[in-house]
Formats: structure tokens, C-alpha cells, sequence
């Protein structure tokens, strides 16, 4: 049966149906007007399915090409085999074929139902493009030293903190992870190392917005991460000076939305743990001590064989403190979900995420929950008008006990191994001091501190091209973060359980007295804070090809970033109840509040010139003026210049004439000055506070008095950083080999520092700081990679590493002191753990331990502390004077930074499988450990064996002691520092990616599953118990953190 379809022409004037029927009467086939069976029905059929396979020149398929039905919003990716199937509403349609590093591609379907592609590589496309300050370059015409990661990489590690996924990867990047405690486990990051005495932090610019979070951002939502290394950071001016780390958000490509969700459920546990002695080890250690003292032992021979077979578990208990508070694996987890796409109007990134990581500790108040989101849109306004506008939030939610982690671990390292944790009944035990019993403390039965941050992040740019001067354009940032601060730390009584050893029931059963602990009261502490930042700039861009060889590059601009916030905090106690934890609840007597507040500004201009010749011949300039609120009116703005330059040495003729395969060289060099402004507030002002004395004789009436708390230096200015670096980039065989290699050469002036050496603290002045101190650092970074393939296995394998060592050119001294115990011509002195304590130079200082004395004869034989005997440690007589004291203490050379730190990895994929391992290592650190032991504490197992007995007279390890009794544990010296040294796995990622026909059946266009973990294994040689990376000096912070994790990601 013949269908006959009829079509009702609809026409115009006249003269347009004569010209529309002479097009008929030409077609080659019968096309017939209304009421004429014969018509051709294929120019009028409905939506068809287009399916096809798009691949590069040399046959590999291209998954998550971009494919558009040109003049619309509808598209499609392809998928993982490069295949995809799109609907289009007929022959006429027009699909556009796009993708990063290829020449886009425009195709008529026509009566085709099947369209294969081949995409042909954009040379200039295909150059890698860095983010660089306020803009983008080309790698191959970078002339700074710039290193990058990508987010693809980040996200194969399952660390919660983004910055505990960056070691290893970014040579010349030196990041230590001090702790692991959820919520407090950011790394310490140093850019070629420390430069100065002050703050060495980078700045960290998110989008182009200086002071945002790298800590806290998702993983999930970043392109890329930068790393300024040299005078390429001078545009950045104020804060810029110790480096700075650039962070690029995905964004939105055309095409239909594209949906991924993942999913990951990760356990963690500490990366490593001391070994402590047992409760036998214990008393006999304590029965040693007694001997030294000539008193009695405390322990009997039974006593301690009851200690080690635990018959009485009452009387005679052996506790692992550490087993008792810690967990075997605690919990975590992430899920994410991202949508992108849009169309050539409007494009879009949208990103949700939530992050839940538990404390070590059993029955844990440690927890911290993360909620985030991100949207990124740009809008194409017109020809020559863009807008991008992000916003992004999150929900930082931090859970503690009432007892910080410092003091809960200090109890776990104290913990004696004759103390119950737990009676044998179940009841908690006593406590080791201060009503501190860690099984108790570190949950919450003492109350809660719960600390929440809110944060909003905004930035709206605007593009415009100016379309009457070709090349120029203007583009306009205004960021306004916002910050809100809400913490509750409410603390409640405890309970504990106390035994004195003899006291029995009728039936035998111990009698234990339950005490309070901790408050007397409940009592209840918030805190508020308000903060807000607001970034302007804007700045031109010029660009400009003279000719075919001349390229020129402007950028001129003003930036205005001001900051303000207020804190505010209540106190109330006499809580009738805890079941009611409101201020209102608390009674009136011994109530208090206090507020302050803060603000800051700074207002700079900068610029960036750039020029090319046959892109062969590289020049950059780049400038800037910066004001800032730290210093007095006159010295207010600071001018710090930057000169780069490069000479690709591969483009010449003679190069490419004779060493052909090396495809790419490159030799920069770049010098520049920065301004470091992060420096104590207000020091150009005379400074006053409230007195303590604040009472009128006589009266019971408050009158608050001011004192003066420092002195003024109105010439307070700049911290300036000079930096010097000269490098090269290589490519060889194709590609397949890159090479990257930085020498460097920093100095700092204008450091400031007070002269208390030099003036004698019997002037009884409180000097203020100056800015006199000078500092240099030198050093290298390198990164090797090698990518290749045998036959479906594609493989890179990549080294690299960084290099610093620094001096301290001059500081204030003290007169007369010798050479080795000077800070000038040295390095930079160690910056103590703890915050609280003040910084001193000379906690750098140690007495040279040189052994140990094996008897009275030894001891005799050389110079030694007074009331030295065997099994001492031997201080080095260091002057030959015949005596040991403090003239004999020596510099030491090294801090708890490393000088070296590096990564050696690999990335695999055959077929559906994926593989990527990262070792990490680092060299040149040392860490000063004493720990408390004795009557107030537990021995390392690491100090009782092998130690100096009178039967072991060749101990490696000195005798027993309690606390800080004896001179070598009193007294900094070199037996107390330990080499830290070490190299950890730190990544391993095994992933598998479905079949795309498998993927397609489940209606998915990708799903991959996965395992990876972060600080599996670490190698340690020359300190064993405790991680490498932490710094403390007694063993008390929390521990780092290894993790394992399972995935899956979803693709629709």
C-alpha cells in the first residue's frame, strides 16, 4: 500500500512562490504541489538518531568530545569508547564537534544516520596553557617558574584536607602535615623552602581572590593547581613574598549536562605509634631509678612477675594506654555530585558535596562534617560583553572533647602502665592527673566543644572586548567572602572510680569511690565572629601580533582588598542542669563577656608586560604598588618590580638541524622583588592595654586603667624578598620525555627583630622591632617525567624534588659569642611547636651528646656535668676548657623542615584498568623529643632496651630516669634529637572503568570503581614510634592520619 502525504504550500508574494516552484522543478526527484500524490518524503521526516564514533588522526577514540545541534542548547558527549548518539530533527541539522586541543569541527548530517569524526590536533591548542597572576600563558612561552597539578590528580588521593593530597607532587613545594585531628589537619606549606624569621605562609588565590581556603576546598570542583615560585609573584605584591599557590575551579563546556556522582567510604587510623613499656618493664625501670636515689626498691621480685602474668588484674594491671583509647579503623566519608554543561549563551558547574571524618578515640566527641556547594556560571551577553559569576559555600562543623588533643595524648603518653584504664569490673578508673583520665576526656561524658563556621565565597567578573581597538580588553573582579563563627563549649562534671588497693567487700569484691572530676559546675562558654572581605580590581589587557613575528602583551590594573570583623564571647556557670545548655539556664554570679574587634586594608597597582619575537625570544615585566594598613602613612607603599626572560633554543635552525630529538628547550631566567607586609599589626602606634590593677583605693568601684605595653617604631616598613632564578624546560623524543630544572638564589632585607642582644635588658627597655635582619636561601627544584605505551598499556613514570637551604645574614647578636653558637652565617632558627612558647634562637643550642659512661672510671677520665655517674650520657667538652657548661653548647644546623623533599610515582592504564602509585620523601630534618617518664610517666620502649645497667654497662641508651632529674634530660642536647629522614607510599589508586557497552545498558555513559589510600607505609630509619612529620617535642599531638577508601563514580 502506497502512502500519499500532501503538502499546502503557504506562499508569499508572487514572486517568491515563482522562485520556490522553479527550485521544485529542478530537484531530480518529483516534488508536487498541494493536491499532487508523488512527494519526496525524506526533506520532511521526523527527529532520526545520529550515532558515530569520534576518534584523533591516529584511529584513538576521544571520550568527552563536546557535540552540539548547532543554534541550540541540546548536545552530547561521547563516551569512554569516543562513541555517541545524539537526536536530531533533520537533515539540515549541523553538528559541531569540540574538544580541548583540537581544531572544532562543523558537519551536516544530511539523510546519514551514522557520522564518524576524526578530530584533527590544534597545534596552538594543544600548548599547555598555566594560570599565571591575572591571567593564562602558553608553557612553551612561560619564561617564570611555575609548577602546576591537575585536579584529576588531587582526586586520587582520600585525604579529606586537600593539602595533605599535594606532597610529592609539586616540586620545590615543601608541605608537612603536623597532625591529623579532623578539622585541625591542614599542612604546613613552604615555597623553596623558609625565608624569613617572620611568617613563611604562601598566599593562596582561589579564582583570582586572594585569602580563600585551600584546605577546605572539594577536590571534585578543581581544574588546576599553580604554584608562583619566583619573581612571577611580585604581581601579587603584599603577602606574596613566600610564594604563591593558584587554584582554578572546573567550569561549565558546552554541550548537554553531564552528571557525576561519587561515592567513597574510606577508614583511617594513625600512621604510626610508639611502643611503650609494659607494667613489668615498668617497675623494674622505676626499681632502677630507686637503686641510682639508694633507696629501697618499690617492687618486689613477685610483684613484678604478677605484673607480667596477669593473675591479679586488680592489684597488678598491665595497660596499653594507647590500645584502650584508640579505635582499630575509625570512619569516613565523601560523596559528590557535580553538573556541567550549557550552551553558547550560558554555561554552568554545579557542585554539591558532604565530608564526614570520626576521631581515633573510642566512643569519640572528635568529629568533623563538611556540607559544600559551588556554582559556576558564564554568560556570553553579547559579541563583546561576557559575565562569569561563583558562588560558593560551606559548613564547617567541628566536634571536640572539652580537653584539647594536646592534653587528652599528653594523659596516653603519661599513662602508667600499672593504672587501669577500665577496673576489672568495667568502671572507669582513677585518673592520672588533673581528673584527667583519657578514656573519659576524650569522649563526651565531660561535656562538648562544637565549633562551626559558615562560610560564603562571591565573585562577579566581567569581560568586555573593546571592539574598536582589536586586542584590548577590560576585565572587572568585585569578591565578597563572608565568614560566620558560632562556638559552644559547654563542660560538665565527670565521674571517676578510685581503689586504694585494699579495701573489700563481704564478698571480696574491691570497693571503688566514685569521685568528680574536672568542673565543679557546669559552666558554658560561646563565642561569635562576624568577619567579612571584600576584593575590587580591574585591569586592561592588551594583545597585539605586529606583523607575523611581534607579539605584545599589556596589563595594567587596580586592586582594593579591605577586611574587617568583630568577636564576641559570653561565659556563664551555676547550671542547675545539663540538660539545658543555653546561656539563660546559667545563673547570675561570676558571668562575664568581652568583644573585640579588627580591620585591614590595602590598595595596590600592578601591571605585566610582555613581548615575543617568533615566540623564540621571550621578555616579561611585571610591577606593582602596594599600600598596606601595616605600616605609618610615609612608608605606607612599596614598589616591587619582576624581569623575566626566555630563549627557546629548540626553534632555532641550528638546533633543529642537529638535535632533532630534543623537540623543546627552553632557557629562562627571572629576577624580582616582593613585599612581605604579614608582620604584628600596628607597630607604628604607641600601643596600650588594660591594666590588672583596676580597683580605686579605698572603694569597691571598677575603674579600668591603660598602660603602655609597647613601644612605637614609627619606621616600621617592608620585608622585601629579592629573587633570582634561572632554569630550563626540555621535551624529547616527542614528547615522551619532559624535563624541568630551577637553580634559585633569594634574599630577604628588612626582617624584622629587636636588638635585646645588644642592649642589655638592664636598660630595663621593652625594645620594639626593627627591621635589620637579613636572610638568604638557595637551592634547586627539578621534575623528570617519562609517558610511553606497549601496545594497550600506556604508562608515565615521573621523579621530582626540591632543594633550600638559608642563612641568616645578619640578626642582632650577643657580643663575644663564638662562631658555633652564633645565628649569623647560620640557618634559620627552629620555631617552637607550641605557639605559646616564645620564640627563641637559642633553643637551637645543644650540649653535643658523645656517648654514654660505662662506669665511675669513664666518668672520671673526662670533663663532666657536675654529679654525672655511669650510665650518664657524655657531654662533649666542645672549647677544651676542661669543664662543661653552657660555653659548650653548639648551633645546631638543621630545623624540623625539611631540606629536601620529593615524589617518584607512576600512572598505568590497560584496557579498563588504572593504576597510580606516589612515593614521597623528604631529607634534612631533625625533631627534638623528651619525653615524661619516670614517677609522672611511661617509658618509651625505644629508652628501656638496650639501656645502661650496671649488667649492661655497653647500653646504647642511658639509665633510667625519672622526668627531667637528670642533667641530660634537663638540658637540650643532641642524644634528644632524632633524624627524621624518611620516604612513605604515599597514593596508591587501583581503579576499574566498565565496558562503554556496559555502561550504556545501565543507562550510564561511565562507571569506575576504585580503591586507593594515603601514607600507607613509611620507612623511618632514625626514628621509630613516632611519624616523621610530626614536630612535637613531647610526642603528644595527634597522630597522623593513614586512610584506605573505596569509590565509585557514575556518569550520566
Amino acid at each position: 500500500m502506497t502512502k500519499t502525504i500532501y503538502l499546502k504550500w503557504l506562499c508569499p508574494p508572487a514572486g517568491v512562490c515563482l522562485a520556490m516552484m522553479a527550485l521544485v522543478v529542478s530537484q531530480p526527484l518529483p516534488l508536487l504541489a498541494s493536491g499532487m500524490p508523488g512527494m519526496n518524503t525524506n526533506l520532511l521526516r521526523a527527529d532520526v538518531t545520529v550515532k558515530g564514533k569520534v576518534t584523533e588522526e591516529n584511529g584513538t577514540p576521544l571520550p568527552g568530545v563536546s557535540i552540539l545541534l548547532k543554534g541550540t542548547n541540546s548536545g552530547t558527549t561521547t563516551d569512554a569508547a569516543g562513541e555517541y548518539s545524539i537526536t536530531v530533527p533533520g537533515a539540515e541539522a549541523i553538528l559541531v564537534f569540540s574538544y580541548v586541543g583540537f581544531l572544532k569541527q562543523e558537519i551536516e548530517v544530511g539523510t546519514r544516520s551514522s557520522v564518524n569524526v576524526t578530530l584533527v590536533g590544534d597545534s596552538q591548542a594543544l600548548s599547555e596553557v598555566i594560570v599565571v597572576g591575572y591571567g593564562e600563558q602558553k608553557k612553551e612561552t612561560l619564561t617564570g617558574s611555575v609548577t602546576t597539578v591537575k585536579g584529576s590528580d588531587v582526586v586520587k588521593s582520600p585525604a579529606v584536607n586537600v593539602s595533605n593530597s599535594l606532597a610529592g607532587r609539586l616540586p620545590g613545594v615543601t608541605l608537612v602535615s603536623r597532625s591529623g585531628e579532623p578539622g585541625q589537619d591542614g599542612s604546613t606549606i613552604r615555597i623553596r623552602g623558609m625565608n624569613t624569621l617572620g611568617n613563611n605562609d604562601a598566599l593562596v588565590v582561589v579564582d583570582g581572590i586572594p585569602g580563600r581556603s585551600l584546605d577546605r576546598i572539594d577536590p571534585n570542583s578543581i581544574e588546576t593547581i599553580s604554584v608562583l615560585k619566583d619573581a612571577s609573584a611580585a604581581i601579587y605584591g603584599a603577602q606574596a613574598a613566600n610564594g604563591v599557590i593558584l587554584i582554578t575551579t572546573k567550569r561549565g563546556k558546552t554541550g548537554k549536562p553531564t552528571i557525576t556522582f561519587n561515592a567513597n567510604q574510606g577508614f583511617s587510623q594513625p600512621t604510626i605509634l610508639p611502643k611503650m613499656t609494659n607494667s613489668s618493664e615498668y617497675a623494674q625501670a622505676l626499681n632502677e631509678v630507686d637503686l641510682y636515689r639508694n633507696r629501697p626498691p618499690r617492687y618486689t621480685a613477685e610483684d613484678i612477675a604478677k605484673f607480667a602474668d596477669g593473675s591479679d588484674p586488680w592489684k597488678y594491671p598491665d595497660t596499653d594506654w594507647f590500645d584502650e583509647i584508640y579505635k582499630n579503623w575509625s570512619g569516613q566519608h565523601f560523596y559528590n555530585a557535580t553538573v556541567s554543561g550549557g550552551g553558547e549563551a550560558v554555561r554552568y558547574f554545579v557542585s554539591l558535596g558532604t565530608k564526614t571524618q570520626d576521631g581515633y578515640y573510642k566512643n569519640s566527641a572528635t568529629k568533623y562534617t563538611q556540607h559544600d556547594f559551588r556554582t559556576n556560571l558564564d554568560a556570553t551577553i553579547t559579541k563583546n560583553i561576557s559575565l562569569r559569576f561563583d558562588v560558593s559555600g560551606r559548613m564547617e562543623d567541628k566536634n571536640y572533647p572539652t580537653r584539647t588533643a594536646g592534653d587528652i595524648l599528653w594523659m596516653v603518653m603519661r599513662g602508667k602502665p600499672n593504672m587501669p584504664a577500665y577496673w576489672p569490673n568495667g568502671a572507669t578508673g582513677p585518673d592520672i592527673e588533673y581528673g584527667n583520665n583519657p578514656v573519659v576526656v576524650s569522649t563526651n561524658q565531660t561535656g562538648y566543644d562544637r565549633d562551626k563556621w559558615y562560610v560564603l565565597n562571591s565573585t562577579l567578573q566581567l569581560n568586555v572586548k573593546i571592539p574598536w581597538i582589536e586586542g584590548l580588553s577590560f576585565t572587572g573582579n568585585a569578591g565578597i567572602d563572608k565568614g560566620f563563627n558560632f562556638r559552644k563549649r559547654f563542660q560538665t562534671p565527670w565521674y571517676l572510680n578510685s581503689w586504694d588497693g585494699t579495701s573489700r567487700d563481704a564478698n571480696g569484691e574491691p570497693i571503688l569511690v566514685r569521685g568528680k572530676k574536672g568542673v565543679g559546675d557546669p559552666n558554658l562558654t560561646q563565642y561569635t565572629e562576624d568577619k567579612q572581605d571584600i576584593l575590587l580590581n580591574g585591569y586592561l589587557n592588551y594583545d597585539k601580533t605586529i606583523g607575523t613575528n611581534h607579539m605584545v602583551k599589556f596589563l595594567v590594573g587596580s586592586e582594593r582588598r579591605t577586611g574587617n570583623g568583630d568577636k564576641f564571647n559570653a561565659f556563664r556557670r551555676y547550671f542547675v542542669s545539663t540538660s539545658l545548655d543555653q546561656l539563660n539556664a546559667g545563673g547570675d554570679a561570676e558571668k562575664d563577656n568581652a568583644g573585640t574587634a579588627y580591620q585591614s586594608a590595602r590598595l595596590n597597582y600592578f601591571g605585566r608586560v610582555n613581548y615575543s619575537f617568533k615566540e623564540k625570544y621571550l621578555m616579561e615585566f611585571v610591577w606593582r604598588v602596594d599600600g598596606s594598613y601595616i605600616f605609618p602613612t610615609a612608608k605606607r607603599f612599596g614598589f616591587f618590580p619582576g624581569v623575566s626572560a626566555g630563549w627557546r633554543v629548540s626553534e632555532e635552525g641550528f638546533w633543529k638541524n642537529n638535535i632533532s630529538f630534543v623537540n623543546q628547550f627552553k632557557l629562562r631566567a627571572s629576577w624580582g622583588q616582593t613585599g612581605n607586609d604579614r608582620i604584628e599589626e600596628w607597630q607604628y602606634l604607641g600601643t596600650y592595654g588594660f591594666q590588672n590593677q583596676n580597683m580605686v583605693f579605698g572603694t569597691n568601684i571598677e575603674s579600668k586603667t591603660l598602660g603602655e605595653t609597647r613601644i612605637p617604631n614609627p619606621n616600621v616598613t617592608w620585608e622585601v624578598a629579592s629573587q633570582g632564578d634561572i632554569g630550563f624546560d626540555a621535551s624529547l623524543l616527542n614528547d615522551r620525555i619532559n624535563i624541568t630544572f630551577d637553580v634559585f638564589d633569594y634574599r630577604r632585607s628588612g626582617l624584622l627583630w629587636k636588638r635585646n642582644a645588644s642592649v642589655p635588658t638592664s636598660t630595663g627597655l621593652t625594645l620594639p622591632s626593627e627591621n635589620i635582619g637579613k636572610t638568604s636561601n638557595k637551592g634547586f627544584d627539578f621534575n623528570v617525567s617519562y609517558r610511553g605505551n606497549v601496545k594497550d598499556l600506556k604508562y608515565t613514570v615521573f621523579v621530582n624534588g626540591g632543594y633550600a637551604i638559608n642563612k641568616v645574614n645578619f640578626i642582632d647578636e650577643t657580643p663575644g659569642r663564638p662562631d658555633y653558637q652564633q645565628v649569623t652565617g647560620h640557618p634559620l632558627p627552629t620555631k617552637p611547636s607550641d605557639p605559646n612558647v616564645p620564640f627563641d634562637p637559642d633553643r637551637d643550642l645543644y650540649y653535643q651528646a658523645i656517648g654514654i659512661f660505662k662506669d665511675q672510671a669513664a666518668v672520671d677520665a673526662y670533663p663532666h656535668w657536675g654529679g654525672a655517674r655511669p650510665g650518664d650520657v657524655i657531654f662533649q667538652d666542645v672549647n677544651n676548657d676542661g669543664k662543661i657548661d653552657a660555653s659548650d653548647r653548639v648551633r645546631n644546623y638543621k630545623t624540623d623542615v625539611p631540606r629536601f623533599q620529593g615524589g617518584i610515582g607512576a600512572n598505568l592504564s590497560y584496557k579498563g584498568f588504572d593504576l597510580s602509585i606516589l612515593f614521597q620523601a623528604a631529607t634534612g630534618a631533625l625533631r627534638y623529643l623528651s619525653l615524661e617518664s619516670g614517677d609522672f610517666g611511661n617509658y618509651w620502649k625505644e629508652d628501656f632496651d638496650d639501656r645502661w645497667t650496671p649488667d649492661n654497662i655497653n647500653g646504647s641508651k642511658p639509665r633510667a630516669s625519672n622526668r627531667s632529674d637528670e642533667y641530660w634530660r634537663s638540658q637540650r642536647n643532641t642524644h634528644l634529637l632524632f633524624n627524621t629522614n624518611y620516604i612513605r607510599l604515599k597514593n596508591l589508586e587501583f581503579g576499574y572503568t566498565l565496558p562503554a557497552g556496559l555502561s550504556g545498558r545501565l543507562g550510564l555513559q561511565n562507571v569506575r570503581l576504585y580503591v586507593n589510600g594515603n601514607n600507607l607505609a613509611t620507612y623511618c630509619p632514625g626514628l621509630k614510634g613516632f611519624d616523621p612529620e610530626d614536630n612535637n617535642t613531647g610526642g603528644i599531638n595527634y597522630p597522623l592520619s593513614r586512610v584506605v577508601n573505596g569509590g565509585l563514580s557514575l556518569t550520566f
